[in-house]
């Protein structure tokens, strides 16, 4: 009996501080933090911002092409033949009409020769033949023979010069000369690549639109080129032309414009990032690109307000501000800089850097001190 007693006393006991440490771990503790919490001041974050301004921006096309020559051949023999001179050197420029090689034309001059006496013969037989005609002591049989055989030994000199002028390989157009392919005393047949040639100013580029822009589409807008090679430099040019029609597997629309390129600096098969001035000057809200924060859900913006609190409440430091989450429609891109379609007014102040840690109705504090600098030379799109 005194065993059961002190079993059910022990056990009274544990039971009753197992209730005890229940009731202040579910009911009391919580209750004890959020007293805390509510008398403690909510925390600031530092932030800094930025000034929706407005600015003029013309309605821009982006797109990227590729440049290629206004002419551009690989030059090849028409002749087979042994590579007796090479009259240029890699790289260089050249004139229309210099000869640039020459293959082996020996027995071609000699066939010339042949056939310019064979020609001389024949003009006098046709002279004899004339002569008679004339006296009546031939027959126009004989004459017409005569005649022919004449233009058969003109035809076969003009065949032989023929020959030997395609042995001398010139230039069809000035321009920019690459990297020679054949050496002297090589075989070349016809087709045979022997340098390639490409006319540098003016340059194409080609590039392709979507098809939803077409319509802003027009020859002779100009457009603005970026290249990777000269990297804050900018080359103008101007829409040349417009396919005819629009693909129908990508549903884009080739054009082509022109470029000058004086200097030379741009060359076929270069990458290009293209903007095409499409449309007249347009008033646009622009904000720094670091100030939005893009998601699949959609792109926002945290804009800074002055600081609301109740009567009861501890007034905030006068630099304590608070912010609202907004979504908002983004246009263009320039630069470090995007445009505000829509969310945002001019002369609002939100926040650029510091966004990630903030929720809406964030306590902030302004601080443009330390606030990032933009690079000298952005990356590329």
């Amino acid at each position: 009996m005194r065993r059961s007693k002190l079993l059910l006393v022990v056990a009274g006991g544990i039971a009753f501080f197992a209730v005890a440490i229940s009731v202040f771990q579910f009911v009391a503790k919580p209750a004890l933090i959020r007293s805390f919490i509510s008398k403690a001041p909510p925390p600031v974050t530092t932030v800094a911002t930025a000034v929706a301004a407005t600015e003029s921006w013309v309605p821009r096309l982006a797109a990227i092409g590729t440049f290629r020559a206004v002419q551009g051949i690989d030059i090849a023999p028409q002749a087979a033949g042994i590579v007796r001179a090479i009259n240029f050197e890699s790289g260089g420029d050249v004139a229309a009409g210099k000869v640039l090689v020459e293959i082996d034309d020996a027995l071609e001059q000699s066939d010339l020769k042949s056939n310019i006496a064979a020609l001389r013969n024949a003009e006098l037989a046709l002279e004899r033949q004339q002569q008679l005609m004339a006296g009546g002591s031939t027959t126009r049989a004989s004459f017409d023979q005569a005649q022919a055989n004449r233009d058969q030994t003109a035809a076969a000199v003009e065949r032989t010069r023929a020959l030997i002028e395609q042995k001398a390989i010139k230039a069809p157009f000035a321009g920019r000369l690459g990297l020679r392919k054949i050496d002297v005393g090589q075989y070349v047949t016809p087709g045979t690549g022997l340098v390639t040639l490409q006319q540098l100013n003016p340059m194409y580029i080609d590039f392709t639109i979507p098809e939803q822009s077409f319509a802003l589409l027009r020859v002779g807008q100009m457009l603005e080129l970026s290249v990777d090679a000269y990297a804050g430099k900018v080359f103008q040019g101007k829409i040349a032309s417009i396919d005819a029609r629009v693909s129908a597997e990508t549903r884009n629309v080739l054009v082509r414009a022109t470029v000058e390129n004086p200097e030379k600096l741009l060359r076929p098969g270069m990458f290009a990032n293209i903007a095409v001035l499409a449309g007249e000057t347009q008033s646009v809200v622009t904000l720094p690109r670091t100030a939005v924060t893009f998601s699949l859900y959609g792109d926002a913006v945290f804009v800074v307000k002055p600081l609301v609190v109740d009567e009861n409440s501890a007034p905030p430091p006068a630099d304590v501000m608070t912010v609202e989450r907004r979504f908002v429609r983004t246009g263009d891109v320039r630069g470090e800089f995007v445009a505000i379609t829509e969310g945002v007014a001019a002369g609002d102040q939100v926040v650029s850097e510091g966004q990630l840690k903030l929720l809406p109705s964030s306590r902030v504090r302004v601080d443009n001190s330390n606030a990032l600098q933009p690079l000298p030379t952005l990356p590329k799109q």
